[in-house]
């Protein structure tokens, strides 16, 4: 079923105080083909790594706004909720601190505060959301994820990046082959999927 509020993708979104920043950590997730777990924000410590379900439709103007509080830059790793799910993901729970202690210690990393009040002590997080994964490190590949940039020209750059890197890499097998077929074996082409956001 196809609804316009619900993506069957989950993106999980780089950090950095400016977007180059975020962009660099980017690529470096892209060349290891890996998400390192953190556990910031997780009660108790544990080591996951987060995404949001949000349609990328509604990412722009919602999660990834910098108009208001986002702690979100317009980069990430997007896979689908049926690869998250079978690597052991799950949705969080979005649940009062006191409820955290009656979920069954197996279940405590999904737990997330929500304390909704008409007071100035509300915490509500559920626009995230949120879905973790409880690791050290998720390993992907180009058959499960895709990569997620703000618009074409953060495509472009990407591509190009990793071209000129390519080209270095390429002129150091030169001087060690005097063969420019064999070399260019050696190329590896671009073949990630990009999205853009706009």
């Amino acid at each position: 079923m196809s609804r316009a509020d619900i993506s069957p993708y989950l993106v999980h979104f780089t950090s950095g105080p400016t977007y180059d920043d975020a962009f660099i950590r980017l690529r470096k997730i892209i060349a290891e083909r890996s998400l390192i777990a953190g556990s910031r924000f997780i009660k108790g410590n544990y080591r996951c790594v987060c995404f949001s379900e949000a349609p990328l439709t509604s990412l722009k103007g919602g999660l990834v706004n910098e108009d208001y509080y986002s702690r979100y830059s317009p980069f990430g790793i997007m896979v689908s909720k049926q690869w998250l799910f079978a690597q052991g993901g799950r949705p969080v729970i979005y649940e009062s601190a006191e409820e955290y202690y009656s979920l069954p210690e197996s279940y405590r990393w999904r737990h997330v505060l929500y304390q909704p009040s008409d007071s100035k002590e509300t915490i509500d997080f559920t626009w995230e959301r949120e879905w973790r994964i409880k690791c050290d490190c998720l390993r992907f590949d180009q058959s499960s994820a895709q990569v997620i940039v703000l618009d074409q020209r953060w495509a472009d750059r990407l591509v190009s990046e990793h071209d000129r890197e390519e080209d270095y890499r390429i002129m150091q097998y030169k001087l060690i082959f005097d063969d420019d077929i064999i070399v260019e074996a050696y190329r590896n082409s671009f073949k990630w999927t990009v999205l853009t956001l706009s």
